[in-house]
């Protein structure tokens, strides 16, 4: 994914996702699942893909495959995002 990477705000949840969704990499494996404690409804949970939503409140998580290896690279974007 090194193009479109370098121009996405990775601070942006939406953003990230819509990168990784324009790739076709949003249901690609992580190589390391990460526990997420949702931001919304702080429900813990284990995103396995490199988009994946909570699965209490359906808040959508975005992470791209390059910076994957660090779960502080997940970012919100939305729910039902």
């Amino acid at each position: 994914m090194s193009c479109g990477c370098v121009n996405t705000n990775k601070n942006d949840g939406k953003q990230v996702v819509d990168l990784v969704r324009s790739k076709d990499k949003a249901d690609f494996p992580l190589r390391t699942p990460h526990e997420i404690v949702c931001s919304n409804c702080e429900n813990t949970f284990i995103m396995n893909t490199h988009v994946d939503k909570c699965n209490h409140c359906n808040m959508t998580y975005g992470v791209t495959p390059c910076s994957s290896m660090n779960k502080e690279n997940v970012k919100a974007a939305g729910i039902n995002y």
